[in-house]
């Protein structure tokens, strides 16, 4: 019999927090020096104040990465609750919602064009609804939803790590093709680029987890469904006194 989620081991999450942590240990560093020079995002014709916002918004979403995949390991969560619940809400309080809302100004002043600003707004405002939807589901026991729902937070989390992906891809495909579909625009094609990087980085992981979902929640009968769904009257109540 299938259970809806996976059995506790201890070594499952060794994949997520390996790449996880490489992806950290290459993007945060230049960003601690706080020198704009050493941004990778060109913030040279920024808006006063974009470059501390970026560099808030980058570590606070190392934070999120790196607390994310403790938080789906389900070995944790079974054996050590209590670890699972205090980086959980390091998780939030120190990853997801600073980082998010951050997000959300810096997402929409990004210097790569507008595909990519509709993008980022439009992930931080999913990103944040998530998280404050599966925390609040935790804090009121409803355990199942509150798993769903960080999942999907953390999907969104490591979508960082398929958006860099996906630029890969659209760099090797689009590239050779500046001369002629971009009439040597480099700027068009670098905003190309990151457009359906941005979009295709969380969107796709996004739905992918909804399918995945859908295929571990557990078959309800339907006239199950209505009897634990009824709310016995007096009457009912008085015949099975």
């Amino acid at each position: 019999m299938r259970t809806p989620y996976a059995q506790p081991r201890p070594w499952v999450i060794a994949p997520f927090l390996l790449v996880a942590i490489a992806f950290v240990a290459f993007s945060l560093p230049p960003y601690l020096t706080f020198d704009p020079s050493r941004s990778r995002v060109p913030v040279g014709a920024a808006v006063r104040g974009y470059y501390p916002l970026l560099v808030a918004h980058v570590i606070f979403g190392s934070i999120a990465l790196l607390t994310a995949c403790l938080q789906i390991w389900p070995w944790l969560r079974t054996r050590f609750p209590d670890v699972h619940r205090r980086t959980g809400r390091v998780y939030v309080f120190a990853g997801v919602l600073p980082a998010g809302a951050i997000g959300l100004i810096i997402g929409a002043l990004t210097p790569f064009g507008p595909v990519l600003r509709a993008s980022n707004v439009v992930l931080a405002i999913v990103w944040l609804t998530v998280t404050i939807t599966g925390y609040r589901a935790g804090r009121q026991y409803r355990l199942a939803d509150h798993r769903r729902w960080m999942i999907r937070s953390v999907v969104l989390t490591l979508s960082i790590i398929t958006n860099r992906m996906w630029a890969v891809v659209w760099v090797i495909t689009l590239v050779p093709q500046l001369q002629t579909t971009f009439g040597g625009n480099e700027a068009l094609m670098i905003q190309s680029i990151a457009g359906l990087s941005g979009w295709l980085g969380w969107v796709l992981p996004l739905l992918v987890a909804e399918w995945w979902l859908d295929t571990r929640r557990p078959p309800e009968s339907p006239v199950a469904g209505r009897v634990s769904n009824r709310v016995p009257g007096p009457a009912a109540a008085g015949s099975r006194a």
